[in-house]
């Protein structure tokens, strides 16, 4: 092998382009196997962000089933996920653009089976003995006022003019899940109000459906205000499972005979935060058998368990991060990456222990010496605690630092802000590490994968315990000698975004940052957003009004006087949760601060970038700004990002 190159952090020259990452990666997820066949989305950055639903029949062949124009996504409290579903080949689905529902037989064009209201729908299961869907519905017919969330029919052959389904579950402010029986006489369902939301505390409810198809008898299961129900799920015999994390941690559950008890108990979370409908974390191959996803220490594992002993076994895979679990036989279909390998959708035949990938996220082919590993830290922070994170040094078979020279640090702040940064290969993080910058990717307070209690560190201290973890987390590294404690830099998305803006706004310890549709004034977040986050603030700062004084604290847009920081701001012009005006109003402060700042719209961008030409210009972008900064030269040419106030 030829010798490294000494050369400054930052410049190193690396084949992980933008260019790849945008054309060459794709999005993939919701598995859903139907017979012999799966189906799957892919979200495709080259065809501007488009779902597209794909088959893949028992010979193997890889088909597209939804066609240009057609989007199958769902805005039903604006994530979305359970899109689509299928019986007997023919597909129902909700499209973006009008969030109507539509019916594709094979081999024919979609046709419309609800009106064209104001309602979306989202996660579906069929009601057999009535020939319709039911399913997840939000109107927002009533101008002016909070969209209403309800469970209804749809019938399959469609609805008439000016009727969205039949409500078959109301009063509550948000449902999901619902779910037949195997034998089609119950409906199980997930809800919960305002201001929680499904990771803080949901119910699981079971109703009786009538031969009319309206809902009787109904009773709670499970669940309460403070504790969290995920993916209430029928057995092959008729016990309902479920997830609680009544004991701190997210266990499964059944109900048997009228009383709860427990499958499992581990300190381990058999769950994921409910963002997206569609979430799931369990099947049953059989009557008598259970195949699981579980989490510890931000690494996730596959198991079996037996039902009638209630013993867990795991199954070995190469993945250390495994998500979207569907069981269909003997197979089993998840999604699963691992640090060398990036997100691929799998399946795993429980007879034979053969794996084969369906779908691989990224067609491109990476040399390992262009790779760095994930090193799991664990570091003080405020008030005696510990947080985590996933550290990655600078690597590039081709180059070394210069002697002397400790690397820049970029931290990473993830979104939700119940989120969980895993060890899984992220060619975004390898595009910073393959040129020199190192990666701190942090898993602060309120992150999920640690318990409730971890989740719960956030409440109220938003702002505060993120900001925290961040800088503790950035501290250890400089102290460790790992990297250059005067080129700190920070970056976030969406929750991640708040976090760098407090944290370039409220300490002083980052010289740098990005901030990707953040936020920079809670009051105008808490007034401006959308139903599912409407009330989200009440437990991480304070219930508002009354909190008033607290969200004004906490926004960065009132502290302009106290910043000194570059930064840039990137933010999609169609986001509906976190609307531009919070990037603008920040681009102005700062600007008229004089403080070196860039601001990079993107038309037609929602909350997440989907499109490849925006995702190749965000990742480039942050890299210029950054080496305006910090004064290291680029081994590759960006077009410039204009920033303001930079001699």
């Amino acid at each position: 092998m030829a010798s490294r190159q000494a050369a400054p952090f930052g410049s190193w020259k690396s084949p992980i382009s933008s260019d790849l990452i945008a054309a060459e990666t794709i999005g993939a997820g919701a598995i859903t196997p139907v017979g012999k066949d799966v189906y799957w989305l892919e979200i495709r950055p080259m065809e501007a962000g488009r779902y597209v639903l794909v088959k893949r029949s028992q010979d193997g062949t890889v088909t597209d089933v939804t066609s240009p124009p057609f989007n199958v996504r769902t805005r039903v409290h604006e994530y979305g996920g359970g899109a689509f579903t299928i019986l007997d080949g023919t597909v129902y689905f909700s499209n973006f653009s009008d969030q109507r529902l539509y019916r594709q037989n094979p081999g024919s064009e979609p046709q419309a089976i609800t009106p064209e209201e104001a309602y979306r729908y989202a996660d579906f299961t069929f009601d057999s003995r009535l020939n319709r869907l039911i399913c997840v519905r939000e109107d927002h017919t009533q101008t002016g006022q909070e969209a209403e969330n309800t469970i209804v029919g749809v019938f399959l052959d469609g609805e008439l003019p000016g009727e969205g389904g039949t409500i078959l579950v109301s009063g509550n402010n948000f449902y999901s899940n619902p779910r037949i029986s195997p034998d089609g006489s119950h409906l199980s369902w997930l809800t919960w109000n305002h201001p929680n939301m499904p990771w803080d505390g949901t119910e699981v409810w079971v109703g009786e459906l009538d031969a009319d198809g309206s809902i009787s008898n109904r009773q709670k299961v499970a669940g309460g205000i403070d504790e969290s129900i995920f993916q209430p799920e029928w057995s092959p015999d008729g016990i309902l499972y479920f997830v609680s994390d009544r004991t701190g941690w997210w266990n499964l559950y059944r109900w048997l005979d009228g009383q709860v008890e427990a499958v499992y108990p581990m300190e381990a979370e058999f769950a994921f935060p409910q963002w997206v409908f569609g979430s799931s974390a369990f099947g049953f191959p059989s009557k008598d058998r259970l195949i699981c996803i579980y989490t510890q220490n931000c690494t996730s594992f596959l198991a079996s368990i037996n039902l009638a002993e209630r013993t867990l076994q795991k199954i070995e895979t190469p993945y250390t991060s495994l998500w979207g679990l569907r069981v269909n036989g003997e197979n089993v279909y998840f999604a699963a990456a691992s640090p060398t390998q990036e997100a691929a959708l799998i399946q795993l035949n429980l007879s034979t222990g053969s794996l084969e990938i369906l779908k691989r996220t990224s067609s491109l082919t990476i040399d390992p010496g262009y790779l760095s590993l994930p090193e799991t830290v664990e570091f003080p922070t405020e008030d005696s605690k510990t947080a985590f994170g996933n550290y990655y040094a600078p690597q590039n078979r081709d180059f070394i630092g210069l002697v002397g020279e400790k690397p820049p640090l970029l931290v990473m702040s993830h979104g939700g802000p119940t989120s969980a940064s895993d060890t899984s290969l992220n060619l975004e993080v390898q595009y910073w590490t393959s040129r020199g910058i190192a990666v701190l990717d942090v898993n602060y307070g309120g992150s999920t994968g640690y318990g409730r209690a971890y989740r719960q560190r956030l409440n109220g201290q938003w702002g505060v315990v993120d900001v925290d973890d961040c800088v503790n987390g950035a501290i250890y590294l400089v102290r460790h000698g790992a990297v250059d404690e005067k080129r700190l830099a920070i970056t976030g998305g969406s929750a991640g975004g708040y976090t760098t803006l407090c944290a370039l706004t409220f300490r002083n310890t980052f010289m740098a940052g990005a901030s990707h549709y953040g936020i920079g004034d809670l009051e105008t977040f808490v007034i401006d957003t959308h139903k599912f986050e409407s009330r989200y603030l009440d437990r991480l700062v304070g219930p508002y009004p009354e909190f008033k004084a607290v969200y004004q604290a906490r926004s960065p847009i009132q502290y302009i006087d106290q910043l000194s920081t570059p930064m840039i701001l990137l933010q999609g012009l169609d986001d509906k949760i976190v609307p531009p005006n919070q990037a603008e109003m920040m681009f102005a402060a700062v600007k008229a601060k004089g403080i070196p700042v860039a601001y990079l719209p993107f038309e037609g961008e929602q909350h997440g970038f989907r499109q490849a030409k925006n995702i190749k210009r965000a990742l480039d972008a942050e890299l210029y700004f950054y080496s305006r900064i910090f004064g290291f030269d680029l081994a590759d040419p960006i077009d410039p990002v204009e920033i303001v106030n930079l001699d």
